[in-house]
């Protein structure tokens, strides 16, 4: 009876040491509780949670401009992979998932504007169903993958064919092809075979953009919050997402692009020059996506 009493101990000990390994420290997941908390005096004073969850996520945007920029912020671990947030530093992805998590964190009573709830809607935005498995590729790592869900999930309106988007010739490769720039890739090599499956079928399914072209001709169908996506193509002519960020009316009513700009441009969070300028800056950008979050 002790005998298996002790084998039953041990065997709970062991899922108890496995689930604890599985799990990362609150201070690896969770960066700036001072900013975060000033963001929440903030909601509060301004009465943030009465506006349209858009309009919300374009506020919290702009309470984040001047946040440096800091590369690969997703990327937090060499094995678990885990909800995260960083107020100290933000690359152009998370800062608008963090503006939108935010705004949709606002929808609950005050009591809850915690940094455990913060968590709970970045991982509803990030992962594939909104569920973090603990594995790499349950986050949908390419921004068209992650319209794809967030769109057939409710959270967001994909209104890139309704804005004029054409099909354009697909490829969904970066990670792969630069491996060795991200931690979790580094560190397990047999990860690339699942993810170059993974990018396979992203590239699979067809990619719209709104060209540059037309994009002057559509900026007054916008609105403030709305997620912009960046399509570039490549030396091969083939096209994918590289870069994110949000749109943001102006009081003159002009409509401009917020992003986490780079350090070879501004190195922080930044309200740049109306959308069409800013795509006619850059010659490997050839048009956007548009995402309107509905809740």
């Amino acid at each position: 009876m002790r005998k298996a009493l002790s084998v039953i101990f041990l065997f709970l000990l062991t899922l108890e040491l496995a689930e604890a390994e599985s799990r990362l420290p609150f201070g690896t997941v969770f960066k700036g509780r001072d900013r975060f908390d000033r963001l929440v005096a903030s909601a509060q004073e301004g009465n943030w949670k009465s506006l349209p969850v858009g309009e919300r996520t374009a506020t919290v945007g702009r309470a984040l401009v001047g946040t440096r920029y800091k590369s690969y912020t997703l990327e937090i671990d060499n094995r678990v992979e885990a909800p995260s947030v960083n107020f100290t530093g933000m690359d152009c992805w998370t800062f608008y998932e963090i503006a939108l998590g935010f705004a949709r964190m606002l929808d609950e009573s005050a009591e809850n504007w915690t940094p455990e709830r913060m968590l709970h809607y970045v991982e509803l935005d990030r992962y594939r169903g909104g569920q973090c498995t603990g594995e790499y590729l349950s986050r949908l790592h390419y921004l068209e993958d992650w319209l794809a869900d967030n769109d057939r999930r409710g959270l967001v309106e994909d209104l890139t064919r309704s804005l004029g988007g054409v099909s354009v010739p697909h490829s969904a490769r970066e990670m792969t092809v630069a491996w060795r720039h991200y931690r979790y890739l580094a560190a397990n090599r047999s990860l690339l075979g699942p993810l170059r499956q993974m990018e396979s079928r992203v590239s699979s399914r067809p990619l719209y953009q709104i060209p540059k072209s037309r994009v002057a001709s559509i900026e007054g169908k916008l609105r403030s919050g709305d997620i912009i996506g960046i399509v570039s193509r490549d030396g091969r002519q083939l096209f994918s997402t590289s870069h994110v960020g949000l749109a943001l009316r102006a009081a003159d009513g002009s409509l401009h692009f917020m992003h986490a700009s780079s350090p070879r441009n501004y190195g922080r969070v930044v309200v740049d020059s109306t959308l069409s300028s800013y795509l006619n800056r850059y010659r490997s950008d050839s048009g956007i996506l548009v995402a309107r979050p509905l809740r």
